[in-house]
């Protein structure tokens, strides 16, 4: 990891440090009362290409006011192990209530005003409250985001049909003891009954935790994905073939030691 570098911009406090070559940098803020977040910057941008975002939103464990907290798990988590992000990564950080999909979307806003952004492949995923985050979001702004996965979480929106209106994967575990997988049925019942399911995918997988499902952010399945789609898609088609099960789940950390000792060989 590169040294880490401290400034000041106005009142917003930006700490910049190297992930998988990488910067990422933190904003506490950029809107009254918005969310603190994390913005990781792909190798080599320089801001003559537009890049995809992926927007992370995490569990209860990780709420609060120390935005180190966010970095225990999760996508930045990944790339910090070895995982190749050609995206943008916002990780915002919740207090510790229901995300709020206006605050999210006002942190895109920002991106779009600051960065060169590819506004067509911005992607969400998020696991238990970051779950019902992804859902909320997604949901609110479908013709903004190009395809959410949803881990083990449930949905707050009381008009879910958004949901139906982009490439949507729901995965819950059928042992999970903190989220029960009845709120992810819940949504998935709801858009059946409205024919709302021609992008929308599910899997219930067996015997699976609630933790378990954590993995799935160290999976480059999982990334690609959601890079599979973009909002220019004609009749945004979901992407069908790449799966993801307890047994490759089980798969998801030593992919990433793979990589490290591949990349530790060509250096």
């Amino acid at each position: 990891m590169k040294r880490l570098l401290l400034t000041i911009l106005s009142v917003i406090a930006i700490t910049a440090s190297c992930f998988a070559e990488g910067v990422m940098k933190t904003h506490e803020r950029i809107a009254d009362n918005g969310y603190p977040f994390w913005i990781y910057t792909p190798d080599g941008y320089d801001g003559s290409q537009a890049q995809p975002i992926v927007v992370f939103l995490h569990g209860r464990s990780l709420c609060g006011h120390n935005l180190n907290q966010v970095l225990r798990y999760g996508t930045l988590d990944a790339i910090k192990k070895g995982m190749n992000m050609p995206a943008f990564v916002i990780a915002p950080q919740n207090p510790g209530e229901a995300w709020k999909p206006s605050k999210l979307m006002d942190i895109i806003e920002w991106m779009e005003a600051n960065y060169k952004v590819d506004a067509s492949r911005i992607y969400v995923l998020g696991m238990s409250l970051g779950g019902y985050g992804t859902m909320d979001f997604a949901g609110t702004y479908p013709d903004k985001i190009a395809a959410a996965m949803a881990l083990c979480g449930g949905c707050y929106l009381k008009d879910q049909t958004g949901l139906g209106g982009l490439p949507f994967w729901i995965i819950h575990g059928t042992a999970d003891a903190a989220v029960g997988i009845g709120e992810s049925k819940k949504v998935v019942a709801g858009l059946q009954a409205k024919n709302l399911t021609s992008r929308l995918r599910f899997d219930w997988l067996p015997g699976a935790s609630h933790g378990a499902l954590a993995r799935a952010f160290y999976l480059k399945d999982t990334y690609d994905w959601l890079f599979a789609h973009s909002l220019n898609d004609e009749g945004r088609p979901v992407e069908e073939y790449i799966s993801i099960d307890n047994a490759i789940l089980q798969m998801a950390y030593g992919e990433l030691r793979e990589l490290r000792n591949l990349v530790g060989e060509e250096d």
